[in-house]
């Protein structure tokens, strides 16, 4: 055989090996499932080492990516449903706030989970983390973060928090007659989801609630959403707030609060973390309670993200185990530690060494158990912005608490009676 003749060969069976060999890796690759979550950018940012993680234990099987929506809620949840009303998503599951859940179930745009998650899996939650996963029957989120709101209080000023209203007040303008602090409480008054949560645990607190979850009666006008409505004005007209609260969301009351202008804030988990940082001036000083109310009624707000499957994904097996993976122990310990991302899990509550390190976990417990879901409704966010409206009207004395209440139900109660909710 002559040596070209050789080479020839030589090449050929070369050309046949490198073309099995792409071919079989071009089978892998098509094997691989790709799944993609949209998440608003501070859950991108904490999740990444998860991700990271998961996709090199599930390599050469299934590639998780997390699309990093916008820094606003909200504008997340406006570019899921664009792309949803366009047919179909360019992801398979949202990272979910608790309040859009009704919407996007009414509308159909969720896979049901009860298939996926059993019975023991919703027993290892912790109370409170099983709040608004479901809707009409079915289970359409697993929560991936635990969210309430918290009472945060100076235990340097005082040896126990308030627990009324009233006493709130009274401690407040005690410690500003002393000097010892500017202001005494600082929260969430500007114009926008927040002061709805605000709200949500003052009238619960006064013994009543926004929106009846089993006929859809309307309590804002009524006595205690009147009080509530009262006594948010009062703290701002006492000096107990600054007027500037009418323009706080939850940055700047932390702000406050941080710097040791304040003897209490209304704010959520996140916040307890930033007030450890070396910054902070109240670091070591700080304790956590729920919001205060009439005797019986404490109540925090209940936020949480959860993670959901969206209609129409190809891969909803594979978005499921990437969901799973998000919400093991492991992981919540891990945004908990890094992030300040309160838990689901019963189990991490209960972990010895977890509260050894962080003993203010059990804080975090405590109010988790007395969450209050807002109105669970597919109309929330018209709602809502009907009474954000009303209310900053009252902070500012444009009305009175009864009277822009009174607009806010008449509001209330007219959309509810286009959608057909209202009894």
């Amino acid at each position: 055989m002559s040596l070209n003749n050789f080479l020839r060969r030589v090449l050929v069976s070369l050309s046949v090996v490198l073309l099995f060999s792409a071919s079989i890796g071009l089978v892998q690759a098509r094997s691989i499932e790709s799944v993609s979550f949209l998440m608003a950018a501070p859950f991108a940012d904490a999740t990444r080492d998860l991700v990271k993680q998961f996709n090199m234990e599930h390599r050469g099987k299934i590639h998780l990516k997390v699309i990093r929506g916008p820094l606003e809620t909200e504008a997340i949840s406006d570019l899921a449903i664009s792309s949803l009303l366009l047919g179909k998503a360019p992801f398979d599951g949202l990272l979910m706030d608790v309040t859009w859940l009704p919407k996007y179930a009414a509308a159909g745009w969720m896979e049901p989970l009860e298939g996926y998650f059993n019975q023991n899996d919703l027993e290892s939650l912790a109370m409170g983390a099983r709040e608004g996963n479901s809707y009409d029957g079915h289970l359409y989120r697993w929560p991936m973060t635990s969210d309430m709101g918290l009472l945060y209080y100076r235990t340097d000023l005082m040896d126990k928090p308030p627990e009324t209203p009233d006493e709130l007040i009274l401690i407040s303008q005690t410690l500003q007659k002393d000097k010892k602090i500017d202001w005494g409480y600082v929260w969430e008054g500007r114009q926008y989801e927040g002061i709805s949560c605000v709200y949500l645990e003052m009238i619960d607190g006064f013994g009543g609630d926004w929106l009846e979850p089993n006929d859809n009666q309307i309590g804002l006008d009524l006595k205690p959403g009147v009080e509530a409505a009262t006594w948010l004005q009062g703290t701002i007209d006492l000096g107990v707030s600054p007027k500037a609260v009418t323009n706080y969301a939850e940055p700047e009351a932390l702000q406050s609060f941080k710097v040791g202008d304040a003897a209490f804030m209304r704010n959520w988990p996140y916040a307890w973390a930033e007030l450890q940082k070396s910054d902070s001036a109240v670091k070591g000083n700080v304790g956590i309670t729920t919001m205060v109310a009439k005797p019986g009624h404490s109540t925090s707000t209940l936020g949480s993200w959860g993670l959901t499957v969206l209609k129409g994904s190809k891969h909803v097996d594979a978005s499921i185990e990437a969901i799973r993976f998000l919400t093991t122990d492991a992981a919540q310990k891990q945004l908990y530690l890094q992030y300040g991302y309160t838990p689901t899990e019963q189990s991490v509550f209960d972990d010895p060494l977890l509260l050894n390190e962080s003993p203010i976990l059990a804080d975090f417990e405590k109010a988790l158990k007395v969450v209050k879901p807002r109105p669970e409704t597919p109309l929330y966010a018209q709602i809502s912005d009907v009474l954000q409206r009303q209310l900053s009207s009252i902070l500012t004395h444009e009305q009175t608490p009864q009277a822009g209440l009174d607009v806010a139900t008449h509001n209330t109660r007219q959309i509810l009676i286009s959608a057909g909710d209202q009894p």
